[in-house]
C-alpha cells in the first residue's frame, strides 16, 4: 500500500514538472517573431477604418540598427487614435517615397482594444498609393 502511494506521489511530481516545462521552461520568442504573429492576428480578425498617415521616420534607440517607424492616426468609435508601427521588415512590401503626410490609409484594428493596429502586413497593406 505505501508503494502504492509512492508511485503516486511519483507521477503527480513528474506531471507538475512537464507543466511547469511547458509553461516556463519553453523557446522564448524573439521581438520579432512576437511581432510578426500579431500582424498575422490582427490581418485575420481585425476590423478596418479609415485613417492618415503622419510621418514616417528612421529611429535608432540605444546604439540598436535603425527601425523605420510609420506613424499614422485614426478614429474607432468617436475616439482618436495616434500609433505607429515597425515596418523595416515590410520595405519590400511598401513603397517609403508615396508614404507622405496626409497619405490617406486603411488601418486594421482589434475590435476589443483599438489601440492596437497596423497599417501593413505580409499579406495586407492599407497604404493607398
Amino acid at each position: 500500500m505505501a508503494s502504492l502511494h509512492l508511485y503516486t506521489l511519483l507521477a503527480l511530481i513528474g506531471a507538475v514538472a512537464v507543466a511547469a516545462y511547458l509553461m516556463f521552461g519553453g523557446k522564448k520568442k524573439s521581438p520579432t517573431e512576437i511581432e510578426r504573429e500579431r500582424r498575422e492576428w490582427l490581418n485575420q480578425v481585425g476590423r478596418i477604418t479609415d485613417g492618415t498617415v503622419i510621418d514616417v521616420q528612421e529611429v535608432a534607440p540605444n546604439g540598436n540598427p535603425p527601425s523605420t517607424m510609420l506613424i499614422f492616426q485614426y478614429d474607432v468609435g468617436g475616439v482618436s487614435y495616434e500609433a505607429s508601427q515597425d515596418i523595416t521588415h515590410l520595405r519590400q512590401w511598401i513603397n517609403l517615397h508615396s508614404c507622405r503626410l496626409g497619405l490617406p490609409t486603411s488601418v486594421r484594428y482589434d475590435p476589443h482594444n483599438p489601440g492596437n493596429s497596423i497599417v501593413a502586413s505580409e499579406k495586407w497593406i492599407g497604404l493607398r498609393q
